[in-house]
């Protein structure tokens, strides 16, 4: 937490889908920081100190989210993650979010509503 509010970590090469999560997020109240790569997401997390992260699965490399993951694992991380997809039930093929520890799978385009009712809930 951040003066009372609650981090968000997003991750995500893609500008428009970083500024409506920063749209939506901060109206809510949420604090975001944000990162253009897997590489910069792992420096802004151990600033960021962030209650919960989203990470888009294909950015810079095919499988950059889940070796984000991955690492995430290896650095002891305890915060729900959620992956952004665009490859809709396909991931379920390509990647075991069960496995990599992943809290859920937010599939693009994010629907608002949505977005905001699991995370109110999973960080109560």
């Amino acid at each position: 937490m951040q003066d009372g509010k609650h981090v968000i970590l997003c991750i995500d090469d893609d500008p428009d889908i970083l500024s409506f999560l920063k749209i939506v997020l901060e109206a809510e109240n949420f604090v975001m920081f944000e990162a253009a790569s897997a590489e910069e997401g792992l420096k802004v997390y151990k600033d960021a100190n962030p209650d919960l992260i989203i990470v888009d699965l294909m950015m810079e490399e095919v499988d950059a989210g889940t070796s984000f993951v991955k690492e995430m694992k290896v650095l002891g991380n305890e915060v729900p993650i959620y992956m952004l997809s665009s490859t809709g039930d396909n991931l379920n093929r390509m990647v075991d979010y069960n496995e990599l520890g992943l809290a859920g799978i937010f599939q693009k385009p994010i629907a608002k509503d949505k977005l905001l009712s699991v995370i109110k809930t999973k960080l109560g």
